[in-house]
């Protein structure tokens, strides 16, 4: 099991990523409810994929982690002198003695990239909107308190607050339709520029959003589900013809479709058609680096040559000297 947190003044994130004794891949990915310190991000995700381990009865298990801190702690090698992570640090501990055959190491960060990224993914959610197909969920560890004297475990509070959903991309078209039909402008001010920009060119007719191109043609837009059908079909469909990115998308603007992306998407597409490699260009790079050469001694690579005899020129002469150097990047010869 590998384990990362991620912490900033946007969100905190944690990433877990189970590896099988087979071979498969199992990652995870959790945002924070609450705003923390790194290391107690490190701890919540370290606690996530205990007890993940702890339903699923993993075992044996291999707990992999960048946080030299959090792991040296539980090691005992470092004493937990903050009063916020004791109670993280005493609910790992007791999720390792349930669990009994673990074994915890510290791991470099660059050795820890998978788990790292969740995290970071997790922590950024409110960030971005780039479309993820990873599960997420929102969560926040509340660390129970032990008594000492027994074994049994006393909660002041609910241990989990978790929420499950999963990430995915605002259709392009849909603030343009809340501004052209309600107008209704986002509430983020880049994306209430662009919004306006953009609806300048586009008109709202009977439920669907038309641009109007250079031509005075009125063209339908094309949700993000709806672009792959119009690239598909005049590409590689009964009539199409397996044409290069940009002749593909010039055919889509005269069929009556549009979308902001539609210049990529089409050269990106025509990439991937099978047809298309074997008449795309080649590749004249030599298969292996050139080496330069020097010259051993001077005039290593000079030939010289006696031409005659001769009719007597007006000087005299009945013979020609020719010296070519063959080493220079075109062959040059003198006479004398």
């Amino acid at each position: 099991m590998y384990f990362d947190g991620a912490s900033h003044k946007e969100g905190a994130g944690a990433g877990v990523v189970f590896v099988t004794s087979e071979g498969e891949v199992l990652p995870y990915s959790f945002t924070l409810s609450q705003n923390c310190s790194n290391n107690v991000a490190e701890y919540q995700a370290l606690i996530l994929g205990l007890e993940i381990a702890v339903d699923a009865k993993q075992l044996p298990l291999k707990v992999y982690g960048d946080s030299q801190l959090v792991v040296n702690q539980l090691l005992g090698l470092y004493e937990v002198k903050k009063p916020k992570l004791l109670p993280y640090h005493n609910y790992v501990k007791r999720l390792m003695g349930w669990l009994g055959d673990v074994e915890l190491k510290h791991l470099p960060r660059k050795d820890n990239k998978q788990a790292d990224a969740l995290a970071k993914l997790a922590s950024t959610l409110s960030m971005t909107d780039k479309e993820t197909r990873i599960p997420i969920c929102k969560s926040w560890i509340i660390p129970p308190i032990f008594n000492d004297d027994e074994d049994d475990m006393l909660q002041e509070e609910e241990n989990h607050v978790t929420e499950g959903f999963e990430v995915e991309e605002e259709d392009w078209q849909q603030s343009l339709v809340d501004y052209l039909k309600y107008g209704k402008l986002p509430d983020d001010l880049r994306r209430r520029t662009d919004t306006h920009r953009r609806a300048t060119h586009l008109i709202y007719y009977k439920g669907m959003i038309y641009r109007r191109s250079f031509d005075g043609l009125f063209l339908r837009c094309l949700s993000d589900n709806e672009k792959v059908q119009a690239m598909e079909e005049p590409h590689s469909g009964v009539r199409g013809a397996h044409q290069s990115g940009p002749k593909l998308h010039f055919r889509i603007k005269r069929i009556g479709y549009y979308w902001p992306t539609m210049v990529k998407d089409c050269i990106d597409y025509a990439k991937r058609c099978q047809a298309y490699q074997f008449h795309a260009n080649l590749i004249h790079q030599p298969p292996e680096p050139l080496h330069p050469t020097v010259a051993s001694w001077s005039f290593d690579a000079w030939g010289l040559d006696v031409v005659g005899p001769l009719t007597k020129s007006s000087g005299g002469h009945l013979y020609i000297l020719a010296a070519t150097d063959y080493f220079s990047k075109w062959a040059e010869s003198s006479t004398s």
